[in-house]
């Protein structure tokens, strides 16, 4: 065999080695985005693909979606630019609660949230797990939900103003409760 010859074979080995690398690098990750949206969908009871693909888009993990429902929590009490001591309280008490799922919410992860004011990503991502969830329940448990969401979002609100800080919101923290509303009435 020509010298000529052998590497021709080595170049078309290799160009061929390569390609099948990038073929199963890309099956490895067909299949990770397909385990990420399952068990996101597991997690959530989403089943809409588009809502899933566009959570795993925007990096959210299966363990943390459990925690997206503090998310309104979360931005009211960062409207107005801080995250108050009674703010962080309320948000951390109504977190612990029953009704709220303790044991699913990753306490870190939303401690992490109040400390540091988190990317407008993370709303965006809420506003998808809304969406999904509309397309997921019916008429009536939805109501709930959102009756349930917004009623914390609300009080946490309520924590930082008014009197003695009982009672007024400040119109950041309005806009925001109107914007995670109307979240609820959108259809995917």
């Amino acid at each position: 065999m020509s010298m000529l010859h052998e590497r021709g074979r080595k170049l078309e080995e290799a160009y061929f080695k390569e390609e099948n690398d990038k073929a199963v690098n890309r099956l490895r990750e067909l299949a990770k985005l397909k385990e990420t949206t399952k068990a996101l969908s597991d997690v959530s009871g989403i089943t809409d693909e588009k809502v899933l693909e566009k959570l795993v888009a925007l990096s959210v993990r299966p363990e943390a979606l459990a925690t997206l429902a503090a998310i309104p929590l979360v931005e009211v009490a960062w409207a107005d630019g801080n995250v108050d001591g009674k703010e962080r309280a309320a948000i951390l008490r109504a977190a612990a609660s029953v009704e709220f799922g303790k044991n699913r919410v990753d306490f870190p992860l939303l401690e992490s949230w109040l400390d540091k004011r988190p990317s407008p990503k993370l709303l965006e991502a809420w506003m998808h797990f809304v969406e999904g969830l509309a397309a997921a329940m019916d008429p009536h448990e939805l109501k709930q939900l959102k009756h349930d969401l917004l009623d914390r979002a609300r009080m946490v609100a309520e924590t930082a103003g008014g009197f003695l800080g009982i009672g007024r919101i400040s119109s950041a923290e309005q806009a925001v409760l109107d914007r995670m509303a109307r979240a609820f009435s959108t259809k995917p």
